[in-house]
């Protein structure tokens, strides 16, 4: 790719946020002026206060109502108001000595898909009218870019390759912690299957939901926007991947405005996980 060309495919997508940064929002909707108007001077931009309040309001449940440690109280409830039978049987299982780690984890990636889907899903839905579709779920031509997503996955490799054999990292990960003996199914692979779907679930919250529900207003300036709070999440976990969460959340914020689609950051993110647990477990003397 010649120099002047390679420069627009990451220069190109800033200028055109850029240029619209001045245009409706999804769904094209504008209020009366008030002493809430916006830098255009006309009226109130709602879209970006709902997902802003949305993303608040998401974040804080899934901090103070979907840790692990809620398992307990969760099944108990389930077990006060279901029906029993099927639940029932789950609540055991969940409570189970040898089940009580994975329970714990799926629990919190029930939450996940609560917070960062379902919740930002009914906003678009039933606040902004909006279409689900237009927030970064474009299918069309996502591949046309997959060179980009090997390159950032190859560049990354050398890092997680160091980083895995430190200390903070190992006692991190996987989230799973496979016990000496253990084979990898059925518990591990379950727990990956289910760390998978919450990749993807937190992209749409983040590089869909956000990004696309505030470019209006800010164009490219949303990506740092949506990378404030997905720095945050990282809290708790090794300094160096809360920085390079940093990093992340621009460049999967580019990428996704660039291709008009979370997917292929999606599966990026999933394999940068899935390394990371393999890796951890090799360095345990656990993988094999």
């Amino acid at each position: 790719m010649p120099q002047g060309r390679r420069w627009q495919f990451f220069s190109r997508p800033l200028q055109q946020q850029a240029e619209n940064q001045s245009g409706p929002p999804i769904g094209g909707t504008r209020s009366r002026p008030t002493e809430w108007a916006v830098a255009d001077g006309k009226s109130v931009d709602w879209q970006v206060i709902v997902v802003l309040l949305t993303t608040a309001v998401s974040l804080t449940v899934q901090e103070y109502i979907f840790p692990s440690s809620n398992l307990d109280a969760m099944l108990l409830a389930v077990e006060r108001i279901g029906p029993g039978g099927l639940l029932d049987g789950l609540c055991a299982a969940g409570r189970s000595p040898e089940n009580r780690a994975l329970a714990g984890l799926i629990f919190w990636v029930v939450g996940s898909w609560i917070t960062y889907l379902v919740i930002p899903v009914i906003a678009i839905k039933l606040v902004l009218r909006g279409r689900v579709r237009d927030y970064g779920l474009r299918v069309r031509g996502i591949f046309s870019s997959s060179w980009i997503y090997l390159f950032f996955f190859g560049a990354l490799a050398p890092w997680l390759l160091f980083f895995s054999r430190t200390p903070s990292f190992q006692a991190q990960y996987p989230f799973y912690g496979l016990q000496a003996g253990e084979p990898l199914w059925p518990r591990f692979w379950v727990w990956e299957l289910f760390y998978a779907t919450q990749f993807f679930c937190l992209e749409f919250f983040f590089r869909g939901f956000i990004l696309y529900g505030t470019r209006h207003r800010f164009g490219a300036y949303s990506i740092f926007v949506m990378t404030v709070p997905y720095c945050m999440i990282h809290f708790g976990k090794p300094m160096p991947e809360t920085f390079s969460a940093i990093g992340a959340g621009i460049v999967l914020g580019f990428m996704s405005l660039k291709t008009g689609s979370i997917w292929p950051g999606a599966v990026l993110h999933v394999a940068v996980a899935l390394s990371m647990d393999l890796l951890a477990l090799w360095n345990k003397g656990l993988l094999f």
